[in-house]
Order: structure tokens, then C-alpha cells, then sequence
């Protein structure tokens, strides 16, 4: 049968009857797999494959059913099907994926030790205009198979490859999400307890360019100045007794590594604590209390003042490229926060921020 010329033509009864003839004399001579490529619906229109108004379907889970390669080729798969099926505009995609898949993985440490954390991974790729979608399972595939592996940012490349070769993606990001356990001294009586840091680890690829990225959630006490002074002269000046007020406040810095060397989770807390000293205590006798407010009173800081602090010590530091420091101090004196942001180079640059950004600082006890 030849529709050449007669492509635009309105086919009749006639034509899909040729139609059905042709493609079942094909379909005696293919292979099953073959047939379910070509369209899984095909099989409904051979002889004996019948589909009636009312099949009577097995109501009994066939546990000894086992799928064979014909049988898999013969299954429906809406996202690999053509642009046709698009819904909504054909538009790319930035980032589509995966959040909150959480599995325990192994990390390396500074010490040269490994430790054990359950972790939170997202995994994101890019999608064409003209792709309907991707194989989300793909995914947590690429990651269960290097899931044995103590993982460093080295590891997390090699399953970035492997998940944007399966997606046949131009750009693609992972992020592992962890609470990060590091004994910590107390002040003065010589204690110690566990102090527990929000670490994420960041990998992403656009345009064929890579970037190593740590975000750290450091959380301290801010002394206000001007409250520190208030009360001074209160002291001073009428012989009242008045405290400065102070409250729990968190920095959420994000640095990219650059220069080749290694940022150690720990470098960055460490940075962070060399930057603002008055990190909130674990393990605390009369005497630490004691110390922590005379820490307090000798680093007051406001907001700006944190925010910079921060920055002088990022850019100090060789391994660090372009960073981004979010504030925000959540105020005993107003029932409002705080807040700032402070970013160098352009990775982190934006005109628009998530409006629940500020929210997600918010610790619990």
C-alpha cells in the first residue's frame, strides 16, 4: 500500500483495514520485543490477542511471575514517550528530580576516620523542551551503586556522570544532607559534649562546568552593641541594674571550593568559629556559664557586624572561591529577626530570594 502523495488525504475504512493487514503480516515475522518497541498497544490488534469489552482479569497476585525481556520492551512508559504527550508548554526544565531520598552513608573525616550519618539526597537534572520527562528511579539507582563507597566529593562526581549519562542531561546537581556530630570543649570546667552541625554537600554541572559547594549552618549567641552600652550606662550613669539582650542567632554559609585543595566539613566550622567565637555551648557548669557571658560581652555583634565577620575569614582562606553568607539574629528585644545576606562572586548572586528563606534558620531546641 503506498500513501505517498496522499499523507494529507482524510483515510477512510478502507485504508486503516489495509493498514491493520499490513502491520499484522509484519508482526507475524517480528519478535515480540521488536513488536512492543515499535508500540506496546500493537499486540491488542494481533490475531488471538484480542482485547473484549469485558476480560476477565485474575484476582490472585501471581507470585511466581517473573518478567522476561519481551515482556518488559511490552510495558507502557509515558515518560520516554514522544513530545506529543507534553502537557503544557514545551519549555526546558532547570532542574527536575528527586528530594528527601535518604539511605546511611559513610563519610570521610578530618582525622582520617569514617563515620556512619543517615543523609538526605537530591538529585536534580536538566530536561528539554521537547522531552516529556525523566526515569525518576534512575536516580536513586545511580546512588545505591556507589552507596557502599565512604563518600567525598570524588564519589559524588563519579555519580553525578553516571545519572546525567542516563538522563542524557546538559546540567545536573546533587546535594547530600547531614547532621554532622564534632566534640566540643566547654569553657572552663573541662567538659565536653557532641555538638551537632547542618552540613550539605553540593555538586553541580552546568554547561559543562563543575562546582564543589559546602553549606554550613553555624548557629552562636549575638550580643547586641547598642543594648551592651545601654546597660553600661544605666550602671554608670544611676546605679541600675540592667542586662544587655542577646539571643540564638544562625549563619547559613555556603562556600565553593577552589584552588584544588581540600575544605574539610570541619575547616569550615572552624573558620566559622574563629569568625564569631560565642558558638552556642553543649556541656555547661556555673563556670562555663560565667565564661559565655564575658565571651559574649567582649564579641557584641550586630547582624552587619556577623555577616562580615564571616566574609573576612572566607576571604582569607585559598580554598574558598565565591560564598554566600545568610544572618539572621532572631531577636529577645523584638518579636521580629535580623537579617542579612553578603555574597562574593557570582555564583550565589540573585535578585529574588525564596520567601521562606529566613524561616528555614529557625532552630529548634
Amino acid at each position: 500500500m503506498n500513501f505517498v502523495g496522499e499523507i494529507d488525504r482524510e483515510p477512510d475504512r478502507a485504508d486503516a483495514e489495509e493498514a491493520l493487514r499490513l502491520l499484522r503480516r509484519w508482526a507475524e515475522h517480528a519478535d515480540p520485543t521488536e513488536v512492543a518497541r515499535l508500540d506496546p498497544a500493537i499486540a491488542r490488534l494481533l490475531p488471538g490477542r484480542e482485547v473484549g469489552n469485558y476480560p476477565d482479569l485474575s484476582r490472585v497476585y501471581p507470585e511466581g511471575f517473573r518478567a522476561d525481556a519481551a515482556y518488559r520492551a511490552s510495558m507502557p512508559d509515558l515518560q520516554n514517550g514522544p513530545s506529543s504527550l507534553i502537557v503544557g508548554a514545551k519549555a526546558q526544565i532547570q532542574h527536575v528530580g528527586i528530594s528527601n531520598f535518604r539511605l546511611p552513608i559513610r563519610f570521610h573525616t578530618r582525622d582520617g576516620g569514617d563515620i556512619t550519618l543517615e543523609t538526605s539526597v537530591t538529585g536534580t537534572v536538566s530536561l528539554i523542551g521537547e522531552k516529556k520527562g525523566i526515569n525518576m528511579s534512575r536516580i536513586m539507582r545511580s546512588f545505591y551503586a556507589h552507596a557502599e563507597r565512604t563518600f567525598s566529593f570524588s564519589v559524588l562526581e563519579a555519580v553525578l556522570s553516571d545519572y546525567k549519562t542516563d538522563h542524557d542531561s546538559v546540567d545536573a546537581r546533587l546535594m547530600m544532607r547531614f547532621s554532622f556530630p564534632a566534640r566540643v570543649e566547654s569553657l572552663r570546667s573541662g567538659l565536653s559534649g557532641w555538638q551537632y552541625y547542618d552540613l550539605a554537600l553540593e555538586l553541580m554541572e552546568r554547561e559543562g562546568a563543575r562546582k564543589r559547594i559546602i553549606h554550613l549552618d553555624y548557629v552562636y549567641s549575638s550580643t547586641c552593641p547598642c543594648s551592651l552600652e545601654l546597660s553600661e550606662h544605666a550602671r554608670q550613669a544611676r546605679g541600675q541594674l540592667a542586662t544587655p539582650h542577646s539571643q540564638r542567632s544562625v549563619a547559613r554559609i555556603s562556600a565553593v571550593e577552589s584552588g584544588g585543595r581540600r575544605l574539610w566539613y570541619e575547616d569550615l566550622i572552624d573558620l566559622a568559629r574563629a569568625a564569631v567565637p560565642t558558638e552556642t555551648q553543649v556541656m555547661v557548669k556555673r563556670e562555663d556559664e560565667q565564661a559565655f557571658a564575658e565571651l559574649n560581652a567582649a564579641n557584641p555583634i550586630f547582624v552587619e557586624d556577623a555577616a562580615r565577620s564571616f566574609a573576612e575569614r572566607l576571604l582569607a582562606d585559598e580554598r574558598i572561591g565565591d560564598f554566600r553568607v545568610v544572618a539572621s539574629h532572631q531577636e529577645s528585644l523584638h518579636s521580629h529577626d535580623a537579617v542579612s545576606i553578603l555574597t562574593e562572586g557570582p555564583t550565589f548572586v540573585s535578585e529574588s530570594i525564596d520567601p521562606r528563606l529566613f524561616a528555614t534558620l529557625h532552630k529548634t531546641g
